[in-house]
Order: C-alpha cells, then sequence, then structure tokens
C-alpha cells in the first residue's frame, strides 16, 4: 500500500486496502466474475431473508438459525482462505478451483450446509432413517447426530479461525477440553468430565452450544443492525454526521480533533465496528489534524480513541449489548438507557484531552471558509435522519428490536431509492405503507406508532439528494453481508463457551477463585494500612476494588486479538458471579466486562483501532496504540465509576434518584478532567511532573463517587489547583 499523503489524505482504494488489513472480518480475497455473480446472489438473498422474517415473523429457531449458519459456510468458505498468506487474497485459476475457491473449500461447505440444516429437517423425526423427534434424542444423540455434531462443531471453530485468527479458536479449545477432562484439572476446577455424546449433543442442539443465545441474537438482531448502519452510510447519514460535527466543533481550539470525537459519536449511534468507524471518519478528520499541526500519532490516537466508543453508543451499541439484553432478560432499551451516561464519559475524557492538548501545541480552529454550511447541509441532507428517528420511535415504543430494525431498513430504501417525480420508485413506499397499516388493523403496531412511520414514509420521497440506484443498494447489501460474517463465525463459535459454562459450572468457581484471591490480598493491604482502630479503607471495600482490577486485567489481556463480541461472553461468566458476590448489580458487572473488552481495542500491543488510525496517519502503529489508550482513559475509569455508584446506569437497587445521580456524575468528570490534565500535563497552565502525578491519584480517587472519597481527591489536587489559578492569572492561556 502506498503512503498516506499528509495533505490529500488517503484515496478510496488506499482505505480499502487499510480496512481489510486491520477489520479481519473486511479482508475477503478476490473470485472469478461468474463466482462473484453467483455469490452476490447468495448474498443478496441471505440479507433479503433476514430482513424480510424481521418484519413478517421469523420461522421456528431451528430452521432460522440452520439457514443463517448455511449463509455463513457459502460466504465465508467462498471469501476466506483458508490460511493468511501474502498472495492469499490474488485472484488464481487452477484445476483445484472453480472461480477462486478451491474444490476442497467446496466440499467442505456442502459439509457445513449439511450439519447445518439436518437438525432442521430431523427436527421432527425421519422415520425411513430411524430418526426419532429431537426431543427423544436430547442427551442421547444417535450416529447422525454425533457425525454432523462433529463435524459441526469443527467446521465452526474453522469459521472463526478463517475470519477473526487463531487466537478465539485455541481459547474454544481451551474450554472444551476442561469439559471433556475435568477430572484432571487440579482443585476447585475440577469436575467429573462430560462424556463425548453428551458433550456433542449440548453443543449441537439448541438451545445451547451452537445454536444457543449467541447465535440468535446475532441471527435475529445483530445482522440487521449492521445492514441498517451499512445502508445508512451509503445514503449519507455517515457524511451528515461528520459534516455536522464540523459546524459543531471545527471552528474551536483544536477543530479538526473535535470534530473527530463528535463525528465518531455520532458515527458510533449507526455502526459497532471501531475498525469501519476508525476508517470512515478518519479518512477525513486525520489528514486534517496533521495539516493543523497534530503529530500523526496523536491525530491517529483520537480517532481509534473516539471511534472504538461506537460499541459502546446508543441506540445501537455492539452485538455483545443485544447479546447482554438476553443474558439479563430485560429489553433491549434498558441497555441503551444504562449505556447513555457511560458513552458520554468515554467522549467527554477523549474531548478534554484534545482540548489541553491543543492549548498546549497552540492549535487553533478551522477557518471559517473551510466548515461545512448548516443551511446548505441541512438543505440537502435532512432526509437521513428520518430513518434512524423512525428506528428510535419504534425500538423505544416496546416492539422487538428486529422489526425496529425492519422499518429502519425499510425507510433508508426509500429514502435512499424513492423519488416522487420517479414513479416506478414508489412502489417502495407504497408498500411499506401498506405494510404498517396491515399491522395497525391487526393491532400489532400502536396508533402513535403506525403515525410516525407513515409520515417519515411520505417525506422521505422529498429527499433532495442523488438517488441510489438499483445496483448500488445491491452493492450496498452484499457489502452489509460481508461486514457481518466475522461477527456471525465469532458467535457461533464462542456458543460452545457457554455451553461449556452451563455444562461444567465452570463461571462460579472461576468467579470463587477470583473473589477468594483479592479477598486474601485485601486482608493483607488492610493489616498494612490500618491505622490502629481507625479505618481508612475497609476489608469489603479493598476486596472489591482488587477483584475489579483483576477482572479489568483480564479483559484486557484476553482482549488481544478476540473481537468484543466473543471476549464479553467468556469474561462475563467469570464477572458475574464474583461482582455477584460482593453485591453489584447484574447490569453494572456485564457493562463492566463490556467496557473493557472495548478498550482491549485501543490497548497495547493489540489494537486494531490504533493501528488502522496509523496507517490513515502514516505514524508509527505502536506510539499511535499508546496515544489511543491515553486518549481513551475515560472509558478506562467509566467502568469503575458506574460499578461503584450503579445509579449512573439508571440501575440503582434503591431507585433512580436525580440529586444522588447529578452527584455522582459531576464526581465522575471532575475525575475525568484531572486525568487528562495528567496525561496531558497542561490545565490551566503547564504542570510539573509531581502536579501531574497528584492529578492522577486524586482523578482516580474522584471516580470512585461518594463524599469521603471525593474529600480525599480535593485535598489531594487542591495543591495543583491554587497553584494552576495562581499560574493562570499572572500570565493568560488562551482558551
Amino acid at each position: 500500500m502506498s503512503s498516506v499523503s499528509a495533505d490529500t489524505g488517503p484515496s478510496a482504494a488506499e482505505l480499502e486496502e487499510i480496512e481489510r488489513k486491520y477489520d479481519e472480518g473486511a479482508a475477503t480475497k478476490a473470485v472469478g466474475m461468474r463466482m462473484a455473480v453467483f455469490l452476490r446472489m447468495i448474498a443478496v438473498a441471505f440479507a433479503l431473508y433476514h430482513y424480510v422474517t424481521a418484519g413478517f415473523g421469523l420461522p421456528p429457531d431451528h430452521w432460522h438459525m440452520g439457514w443463517h449458519l448455511a449463509g455463513l459456510f457459502i460466504l465465508i468458505y467462498a471469501f476466506f482462505p483458508a490460511f493468511k498468506t501474502r498472495n492469499a487474497y490474488e485472484l488464481k485459476q487452477s484445476f483445484w478451483r472453480i472461480g477462486n475457491v478451491p474444490v476442497f473449500d467446496i466440499l467442505v461447505m456442502v459439509l457445513g450446509i449439511s450439519a447445518s440444516l439436518y437438525l432442521s429437517f430431523a427436527w421432527r423425526g425421519i422415520s425411513f432413517f430411524g430418526i426419532e423427534e429431537q426431543t427423544f434424542r436430547m442427551g442421547n444423540p444417535n450416529t447422525y447426530d454425533l457425525v454432523f455434531g462433529c463435524i459441526m462443531i469443527v467446521l465452526v471453530l474453522d469459521l472463526a479461525r478463517r475470519t477473526l485468527g487463531w487466537i478465539l479458536p485455541l481459547i474454544i479449545c481451551i474450554f472444551m477440553s476442561y469439559a471433556l477432562f475435568g477430572q484432571y484439572f487440579p482443585g476447585i476446577l475440577q469436575h467429573p468430565g462430560v462424556k463425548f455424546q453428551t458433550f456433542v449433543s449440548s453443543m449441537y442442539f439448541p438451545h445451547e452450544g451452537i445454536y444457543g443465545v449467541t447465535l440468535w441474537v446475532t441471527s435475529t438482531v445483530v445482522f440487521h443492525f449492521v445492514l441498517f448502519g451499512t445502508i445508512a452510510q451509503r445514503t449519507g447519514l455517515g457524511q451528515l454526521f461528520i459534516d455536522n460535527a464540523s459546524i459543531l466543533a471545527g471552528r474551536y481550539t483544536g477543530g479538526p480533533a473535535k470534530v473527530s470525537v463528535v463525528s465518531s459519536a455520532f458515527f458510533g449511534t449507526i455502526s459497532g465496528s471501531s475498525v469501519a468507524n476508525t476508517v470512515s471518519t478518519g479518512s477525513l478528520t486525520i489528514p486534517n489534524m496533521k495539516r493543523l499541526g497534530y503529530p500523526g500519532h496523536f491525530a491517529g490516537g483520537v480517532e481509534a480513541a473516539a471511534s472504538a466508543g461506537g460499541q459502546i453508543t446508543p441506540p445501537i451499541m455492539g452485538a455483545a449489548a443485544f447479546i447482554m439484553a438476553e443474558f439479563l432478560n430485560v429489553p433491549y432499551t434498558t441497555i441503551v438507557l444504562a449505556g447513555i451516561f457511560p458513552a458520554l464519559l468515554h467522549y467527554f475524557g477523549v474531548f478534554s484531552v484534545v482540548h489541553l492538548m491543543a492549548r498546549k501545541l497552540g492549535l487553533k480552529g478551522m477557518a471559517k471558509e473551510a466548515l461545512p454550511h448548516f443551511t446548505k447541509v441541512w438543505k440537502n441532507g435532512w432526509a437521513n435522519v428520518v430513518p434512524l428517528v423512525a428506528l428510535l420511535v419504534v425500538l423505544f415504543s416496546g416492539y422487538t428490536p428486529y422489526m425496529s430494525a425492519f422499518c429502519g431498513i425499510s425507510l433508508l430504501i426509500i429514502v435512499g431509492m424513492t423519488r416522487r417525480d420517479v414513479l416506478p420508485s414508489l412502489i417502495l413506499p407504497v408498500a411499506f405503507a401498506g405494510f404498517v397499516l396491515s399491522k395497525l388493523i391487526a393491532g400489532e403496531f400502536g396508533v402513535w406508532v403506525s403515525l410516525v412511520l407513515l409520515v417519515c414514509t411520505a417525506i422521505g420521497i422529498f429527499n433532495p439528494q442523488k438517488r441510489v440506484t438499483l445496483g448500488e443498494m445491491i452493492t450496498t447489501f452484499e457489502t452489509g453481508v460481508k461486514y457481518a460474517l466475522a461477527v456471525g463465525a465469532a458467535s457461533a463459535a464462542v456458543g460452545i463457551v457457554v455451553g461449556v459454562i452451563n455444562t461444567t459450572g465452570i463461571g462460579f468457581r472461576l468467579g470463587f477463585m477470583v473473589t477468594s484471591g483479592a479477598t486474601e490480598l485485601a486482608d493483607a493491604i488492610h493489616a498494612m494500612i490500618g491505622l490502629g482502630g481507625f479505618e481508612l479503607f475497609t476489608t469489603s471495600s479493598i476486596t472489591l476494588f482488587l477483584s475489579l482490577v483483576l477482572i479489568a486485567l483480564s479483559c484486557i489481556l484476553m482482549g488481544a486479538g478476540i473481537p468484543t463480541t466473543a471476549l464479553y461472553i467468556m469474561l462475563v461468566s467469570v464477572a458475574q458471579p464474583a461482582l455477584a458476590q460482593l453485591g453489584i448489580p447484574p447490569i453494572a458487572s456485564h457493562m463492566f466486562v463490556l467496557y473493557y473488552g472495548v478498550v482491549a481495542e485501543i490497548t497495547p500491543p493489540v489494537c486494531t483501532s490504533a493501528y488502522a488510525a496509523s496507517a490513515i496517519a502514516n505514524s508509527n502503529p505502536f506510539r499511535t496504540g499508546i496515544s489511543a489508550f491515553t486518549l481513551g482513559l475515560g472509558k478506562v475509569v467509566a467502568p469503575m465509576a458506574f460499578v461503584y455508584a450503579p445509579v449512573l446506569l439508571f440501575a440503582d437497587p434503591n431507585g433512580f434518584d436525580l440529586l444522588t445521580f447529578s452527584y455522582t456524575a459531576v464526581s465522575a468528570v471532575f475525575g475525568v478532567v484531572a486525568l487528562s490534565a495528567a496525561v496531558v500535563g497542561v490545565w490551566l497552565a503547564p504542570l510539573a511532573i509531581w502536579a501531574r502525578i497528584l492529578l492522577a491519584l486524586g482523578g482516580l480517587v474522584f471516580i470512585a463517587p461518594s463524599f469521603t472519597s471525593d474529600i480525599i481527591a480535593m485535598l489531594i489536587i487542591s495543591p495543583v489547583i491554587m497553584l494552576q489559578v495562581a499560574a493562570r492569572f499572572s500570565r493568560p492561556v488562551s482558551v
């Protein structure tokens, strides 16, 4: 790949190459022309199947997940090479390849499809082959079940390996070994071991294992929102976000960097992919930051840190958030509400560091003539907001996430392809209006939701932007499917982990190990810092803190190369039992693990978002990763804040109290500001090393919001505040 110019930014081809290199799920190989046409038909049919069933009703789970897995086997074995060698993605011709797809991959693809659909066909039994109903075979699989089950387990691991690399399959194999050979493990981890037949049955039969909750959520919810985000970007919503971010933040100190933060926050509402966010918004913001004077590694770090927030930004968040709703058995809107303040805290932290760094470097905002005009931007792009509004209205009205996604995608298609002066295109809004009215008459839609959807449909045809053609929309559907392949593979494979956890109870065993180890350390620390009869910190508070640190480190270390969704599922099994013993509400412990799983994406040495940003910025990848991590301190400390104060998630067991929420929110914000100043070395004036250390220490104490801790934090940082105020008045600093 050619070097990226700091002045003009990367070309479209270079951006595609960057995303392909650092987002393993987007790295697909070239195929022959006829094979490409065939695979495009499969991908579009795959997308249409999910789109239609979301609106008109899902088939039984065993059929629905079977079709989803069959599509994954076809597309992944066709598009992803067996081994990622230097020339693996090039177009090749040989007797053993059909359209550049090896014959062996086609044979394995057929085996995968057979294993996916066998359960569906044999669900009610097949008398000709002597196969009983599935109910009678649960726990007692026949020969066909064992053969197809073994094929499924092996090939699902291979799907994860091809799309995401070796780390996730190897970890899953460790879990499988634990299930089968538990009698050989030491101490508390020991268990009698699961018989091979029972293991295959648990992993293969619904509703555990591969056909469990993770694959169900991916096939019924996650795929639809990935498709929504892809179409929204194609129809212009992504560009509208970037333009409005430029209008809001571009003219202030360090303008392009603040545009990066705001646009990534906007873009995060429709995309759960950190690398996709980085490439989409960074192609504009990173070159602008470098032109303004930001170092390349810092410019890339700003974009990576801001874009990593996509997976924690409501309303869509990432795949893990949907799975969390299923695990907790709560409406998805509960997860969305819980994610609002932590996401704001993350972006506020990045914004604070950017602002202070701009002041330190003496950087100004963008020139007025370089900024988009508010009137022109909204006059041309207003229609792009219509589908997002409709999606949110349906979602927060209590309907299923996949119904809200169906309505959002339908309106994206209408806004993108329909124009009032193109009569044939009007069939799309008429069809959707008919769907809404039929739901209203059947009593499945309320009057308010129906009215909103009909109004959105009517005004969508007046979109002033260039119309998206059918060919372009088909390409967008295909792209959306490709983005979803890696998530699907990870969800199917990590279902094995869920099955092992449910079968062996390893989650509670590991959770007990964490809490018992933390308790022993806490007793030792308490004895060391105890001051006679006065307790500065209780044993229980030290135990909680150490447990949080141990789990956070596990998330960050295991997150090196594992997708956030898979990491969340594996580690929440440890965190939930451990933190529940310490009195932490379930939603707080689940969100804690999710946040630290996302932090792993900007934590060196494996930080894919930062590597993608460094390619655009033409900077050192490791330095870019360090910058991204320091910029993302808000995301690092936010989980600690909402574990200590669940009210920040609107999940306080004692009920929501506005005064308590306000106090704890302000305390957390103070902590982030103090940490940001410590990282940059500037607040009201330049900071000495000792002052930065005190600010960092005080900021960490602020994050545990309580009156006592806040008093301690203020005492720690008060010398710094007094000196900074004195320096500010003696030598004004530009704001």
